[in-house]
């Protein structure tokens, strides 16, 4: 059930990178997206997980994950072998372009395109989500390649 919706998320993420079709009409008028605030605040959540990444500072980066997330890894080393071994756009991107986020079904996603050391793009879909104190922590991050290679 959680992957099912974790695809549908990036799914209609997908609308929001460029060359992919977005719905029109009716379909369109339905997409919700965070509020002002919360956009910022998800975005600075990546955004510092990210520079913990380039810092290698890997208590850091863990502490942006949810709750449920740091209890499946148990340990920032845990965590750092599993960005290093599959992750390796987002922990060593070239560059990094914030996307659309948008609400599927009740969870929040924000779309990254992210250029990767060996210049093959992604677009990672990260699945946020809102702790009791307010703050946005990362569930999960699909990596979807695009086939795009920069030079």
């Amino acid at each position: 059930m959680i992957r099912l919706a974790r695809t549908c998320l990036a799914l209609a993420l997908l609308c929001a990178v460029p060359g992919v079709a977005v719905p029109t009409g009716a379909a369109a008028q339905d997409v919700l997206r965070p509020a002002p605030g919360d956009q910022r605040a998800i975005l600075g959540t990546i955004q510092a997980q990210l520079n913990a990444f380039q810092a290698d500072d890997w208590g850091r980066a863990f502490s942006y994950a949810t709750p449920r997330l740091r209890a499946l890894f148990r340990t920032p080393e845990n965590f750092m072998a599993m960005v290093r071994g599959g992750y390796q756009p987002v922990y060593r991107p070239q560059s990094v372009e914030y996307l659309d986020a948008r609400i599927v079904d009740g969870k929040t996603g924000q779309a990254v395109r992210f250029v990767g050391p060996d210049g093959q793009a992604v677009v990672a879909i990260y699945t946020m989500e809102q702790q009791p104190d307010g703050s946005w922590r990362i569930a999960a991050v699909q990596l979807i390649r695009t086939g795009e290679v920069t030079s």
